[in-house]
């Protein structure tokens, strides 16, 4: 089998949204030292082009998570595989994410963390595919609403593979 991948959204329009973001963050989390806490690897690039935006002083942790496995599907079995190392008891938090797709996944990371006491819990992603929705965990900001198709780059996957793509695309197999 062999992959075929169509540009979907643009280097520049991902950028462009994250200042946007960026924006907004900066504004809402002034002088409260917010916690970020990036969900790996997905994430990886959205977070690192959003903290480089960000002018209020944070904390940045990670949790690897893992649904997908070699699916372009989401196999409803979330598993932390990693989880994080600082306290956020009575910090504001942040949760990064590359795409909100079925809800799964941050419905059990948000179970995991709220059982820390934070003073504030949110949920910012790249990507937000409501049409796959299975429970009701929905992201406080996102750059983009998309589609119900599997998307690659910019940090997202298939099979470990096309992460490194600068922009999201579109993947078709192709037998």
């Amino acid at each position: 089998m062999s992959e075929k991948i169509e540009v979907y959204i643009k280097h520049d329009e991902i950028m462009s949204a994250i200042d946007d973001m960026a924006i907004k963050l900066n504004e809402e989390y002034k002088d409260k030292f917010p916690v970020f806490i990036v969900i790996l690897k997905g994430a990886f690039m959205f977070a690192s082009e959003l903290v480089k935006r960000m002018n209020t002083p944070l904390n940045i942790d990670f949790m690897v998570i893992s649904s997908y496995g070699s699916s372009t599907t989401s196999s409803g079995n979330v598993r932390i595989e990693e989880d994080i190392k600082i306290n956020i008891e009575n910090r504001h938090v942040i949760i990064i994410e590359d795409i909100i797709d079925t809800g799964q996944t941050i419905e059990k990371v948000k179970q995991k963390l709220s059982v820390n006491n934070p003073l504030s819990l949110k949920l910012v992603s790249l990507l937000d595919k409501p049409s796959r929705r299975i429970v009701k965990e929905n992201p406080d900001y996102s750059c983009f609403q998309i589609e119900d198709k599997f998307v690659v780059g910019f940090g997202l996957d298939y099979n470990q593979m096309y992460r490194n793509l600068p922009y999201i695309g579109i993947l078709t197999e192709v037998k």
